[in-house]
């Protein structure tokens, strides 16, 4: 058996020169939540419209030309289907990319506008990572997960050192959306005297639990639904447990209508748009649910809405 490579901080300080080289810095911006003034860090400002691009450059740059010409596979709900996709066009890289048959219309469409090939499957009902893994060894590709790749947890935890740099000092704490835990690890490594919450929405709050027990949690059967579909992976995997589990605070879960306020908060006092997944952690801190200083870093992780669902919340705002 092939022992994984285990994702370092000396990793995360070369995915950050590497991304420093295709994409800007996404803004830090200054947010006041009951009176403290805390920032939020704005990655739906990404080419993509959300950080995973992050991940996806740092993963397929570091391929050899021999892999490259193989091609690559992942498995994602919309997010991380577009970084791999628009990684994949500008280096060369065949991409397949397996997705739900209810993501958004919006981000299918996306991934397929980078020249990526789309895998449907059925969810809830059909386990994505089974299909990419027989797409793996049909194809001979190279299989980039969405959040348990040792290079995409590194690329995430860029936006840890860009934020840093930005604020100009260690941040407290950064609260962040989280589905698989791969940000939340990056940020770990990145920033290993920084707090780190995860924010999940309620009943998908898998790395919570697996958190509180130790152990990898799936998802119920009957697990609710939730708007946050960037955040549904069923469960955690031990690589990103192993780098957490003595790391991150005890995991906090948010509801829809509280996911819906932080979308309507980012719109009318910051002018962003953020889709629900993107808003978790946004979400936990007007909720009260984590605590806020003036180092407090708030990822806002994605911006790719539906159109016609985003125009109905912020109706309100």
């Amino acid at each position: 058996m092939i022992q994984q490579r285990m994702p370092t901080r000396e990793g995360v300080l070369e995915a950050t020169a590497k991304i420093a080289e295709v994409v800007p810095p996404t803004p830090l911006l200054p947010i006041e939540i009951r009176d403290v003034k805390c920032w939020v860090k704005a990655e739906m400002l990404q080419p993509v419209g959300a950080f995973k691009v992050r991940g996806a450059w740092h993963r397929l740059s570091a391929l050899t030309e021999e892999e490259r010409k193989r091609g690559v596979v992942a498995a994602s709900s919309g997010n991380h289907a577009q970084g791999v996709a628009w990684a994949a066009k500008k280096l060369g890289t065949p991409a397949v990319i397996v997705m739900p048959h209810n993501a958004p219309q919006v981000k299918l469409d996306a991934t397929r506008s980078h020249g990526a090939e789309v895998v449907l499957y059925q969810r809830p009902g059909e386990d994505r990572d089974e299909l990419a893994s027989r797409l793996v060894a049909e194809r001979d590709a190279v299989l980039v997960h969405a959040f348990s790749d040792p290079w995409v947890i590194e690329g995430q935890g860029s936006a840890g050192i860009e934020a840093e740099a930005q604020l100009g000092r260690t941040p407290t704490r950064f609260i962040v959306c989280c589905g698989g835990g791969g940000l939340t690890a990056g940020l770990s490594l990145a920033c290993p005297e920084s707090a780190i919450h995860l924010v999940e929405p309620v009943g998908w709050d898998m790395v919570g639990q697996a958190l509180a027990t130790g152990e990898i949690v799936r998802a119920a059967a009957d697990a609710p639904k939730t708007i946050c579909d960037a955040l549904q992976p069923d469960a955690t995997k031990p690589l990103n447990l192993a780098i957490l589990k003595d790391r991150a605070e005890p995991g906090v879960a948010v509801t829809d209508d509280e996911v819906l306020a932080a979308q309507r908060f980012a719109f009318s006092k910051l002018r962003l748009v953020v889709e629900p997944g993107g808003a978790a952690a946004l979400a936990a801190a007007l909720a009260g649910k984590v605590p806020l200083d003036e180092g407090t870093v708030i990822m806002m992780t994605g911006g790719n809405v539906d159109p016609r669902a985003y125009a109905a919340t912020i109706a309100d705002a």
